[in-house]
Formats: structure tokens, sequence, C-alpha cells
């Protein structure tokens, strides 16, 4: 979803602790012309509070579109390139030259308002890195527990697909290849067979290294009663929440867009930080 440095925490700062999530001292305002949200950011995603503070101070987000929005999904901004793009342009491939690393945290989710960095796709970023300037403000929706076990299973299905894709990128991995690859050519069914029962048996020991995923009590309890995208947790790092303003959300949400879900109409923002 990218379409995709640190700094050292202040001590004596007064945090607030809401959920398990640690608020920052600083707020950060969002002004569209369908009114404004307070965010706060989370102390413990530190390198990506540090990096959108520096963003904000520096005025390098001001004047940026909300470039791709998904209504009951989510709206999405800081593309560089969006400042000056003209009505039609492709957006949402701008970047700052850099990077930031994931920043998963258990109780950190994609619960309605979170603020979450873009990323380029799994098959070309596998650490799952951040972009430095593309971020996301979630609107989901409710769901029931079937959808939550249907995402369960979408989250386990990516997390095998994402081992296997290391594996086979890996020495032992291209090896087996080759020789299955081999094998077949040489029209030797039986042993390619066996080669490729060892691929899937070695793929199977990295993915059982990490445990089934599943949905905790919190999870279940915000996204059946305040709704949200769980299917995002563990994949994207949520790094702050909307704490007033979320019906902005929905009201951008709202809008027309074309084929690529940019709004026909531009959204512009000025972000700004009180502290």
């Amino acid at each position: 979803m990218k379409k995709i440095i640190g700094g050292l925490i202040c001590l004596n700062a007064l945090w607030l602790s809401v959920a398990g999530q640690t608020l920052s001292k600083e707020t950060i305002i969002i002004e569209t012309s369908f009114g404004k949200m307070k965010l706060k950011l989370y102390e413990e995603t530190p390198y990506h509070k540090a990096n959108f503070l520096k963003l904000v101070r520096e005025g390098t987000l001001d004047s940026l579109l909300f470039h791709r929005i998904i209504n009951n999904f989510m709206i999405q901004g800081g593309d560089p390139l969006s400042k000056k793009a003209k009505a039609g342009d492709s957006l949402g491939h701008g970047d700052l030259g850099y990077t930031l690393p994931a920043e998963f945290k258990e109780g950190i989710i994609h619960k309605k308002g979170a603020l979450a960095a873009a990323r380029e796709s799994d098959n070309i970023n596998p650490k799952f890195e951040s972009s430095a300037s593309q971020f996301y403000i979630v609107m989901g929706k409710k769901r029931s527990m079937e959808d939550l076990k249907k995402y369960e299973d979408r989250i386990n299905t990516t997390h095998y697909t994402n081992c296997a894709r290391a594996f086979m990128k890996s020495d032992k991995g291209s090896a087996l290849k080759q020789k299955y690859n081999r094998l077949k050519n040489e029209n030797k069914s039986d042993s390619a067979a066996m080669i490729n029962t060892e691929i899937e048996a070695s793929i199977k020991t990295i993915h059982l290294q990490t445990p089934e995923y599943k949905f905790n009590q919190k999870q279940i309890d915000t996204y059946t009663s305040i709704g949200g995208t769980p299917h995002l947790d563990g994949t994207y790092t949520v790094f702050g929440e909307v704490i007033e303003g979320l019906t902005i959300i929905d009201k951008i949400a709202a809008v027309k867009t074309d084929k690529r879900d940019r709004p026909l109409e531009d959204i512009r923002m000025k972000i700004t930080i009180t502290e």
C-alpha cells in the first residue's frame, strides 16, 4: 500500500496512556476543507513518531493531497509528488529517498482513526519497511466474529506465502529449485517430486516457527464495536491515532473518486503541531 531518523524520547514529558498506548505530549492537527482532525502519536513507535514530527515541523507535508481514498477502508496522503500534481495524474509512487524500519507492537492495532505508514508491497519489501512520508488514516467498519476468522486465515496465509518467498530466495531454496527444474527437464518426475516435498517441508518448518495468528480479546472487542481494518495488523506500522474529528474521516472517505481511487476534487492538508 504505497501507493510507501529516529529521535530520543523526552523522559520528563507528561504522557497519557490509553488502551495500552502511550500518547505523545505533542498533538498533530490536520486541517482540510472538510474540517480538522487532532491526532496523538505513540511513544511505542519512536522512529515513526520522530520522523513524522520532523516532517511536520519542516512543512514537508503541507499542501499535499489525500490522493487515495477508499470508502469504509482508509484515506491516504503524504505523496510529495501530489503537491504540484495535475488533475488525472497518477499518484502514490513518490518518496523522500529513505524508508523506516517496521515497528510492530502488540496491542497497537488498525482500529478506526489509526494513523499508519504506507509501504511498498510484500514481494519487493519483505521487511515491511515504511514509507518516510506516505501515511493513511483508517476508516474501516465494524466486523463480525465470522469476519475476524476470515481475516485470521488471510493473515496466516500471507505469512506462509512470505515464508515461502523468503526460503526460495535463500541459498538452500535456490539450490533446490535448480535441482527440481533440472529433474523435471530430464523427465525424472519421481525424483522431482521428492525435491518438491523437501521444499514444502522446509517452508513448513520455517512457517511453524511463528505461532498461528489469532486476534486477542482487545482486538475482538475493538473491531466488533468501533471497527477498523484488522487484516492489516502486524504488516503495516500503526504509529498514532485520531483523538478528535473521527467524523472528518467519514466525510473525506465519502467523496467521489476516479478508477485509481484519487478524489475527483483535490483535498489538500495543512499539518501543524501543538505542544
